[in-house]
């Protein structure tokens, strides 16, 4: 039987992940709900989304790999926190549950950037766009609920 590296399975999950929380805002062009919103006049266009979600995610996957055994369970549970903010954005219109989401990822990913700080410098700095995207995507989604 062929075993496959643990690492390598998880990193799968990571790109799963991507694409589990791209099939809910996959239609947002579409979305009447979406389209009636206020949003900030920082809020960028669509296509940007499909660029940096792909690549904060190879960033995830990259400190992922390098930090495996010390950060995984917290990992897999920001993972999950991550793929349903956009089930509970786009497509259960829940932008307070949301935000409180996004919030627990922020602090969780904060908490993972220390830990991997110690261990691996590198891969806490190659984590660190991820955790400013997060803060950014923050911003957006309190917007919403500010102004809406």
């Amino acid at each position: 039987m062929l075993k496959i590296n643990p690492k390598i399975n998880a990193c799968l999950i990571v790109f799963a992940t991507l694409i589990i929380g791209s099939l809910a805002s996959s239609n947002t062009g579409a979305d009447e709900w979406y389209q009636s919103l206020i949003k900030s006049d920082f809020n960028p266009p669509g296509y940007v989304f499909g660029i940096v979600w792909p690549i904060l995610y190879l960033l995830m996957g990259i400190t992922f790999w390098r930090t495996y055994d010390v950060i995984k369970n917290l990992f897999f549970v920001q993972l999950f926190l991550n793929a349903i903010w956009s089930w509970l954005f786009f497509n259960f219109h829940l932008p307070v549950i949301s935000l409180l989401d996004i919030w627990l990822l922020i602090f969780i990913n904060i908490k993972i950037f220390f830990i991997t700080f110690k261990i691996d410098k590198l891969a806490a700095f190659i984590h660190t766009p991820y955790i400013l995207w997060l803060f950014f995507a923050s911003y957006l989604n309190l917007f919403i609920v500010l102004n809406n």
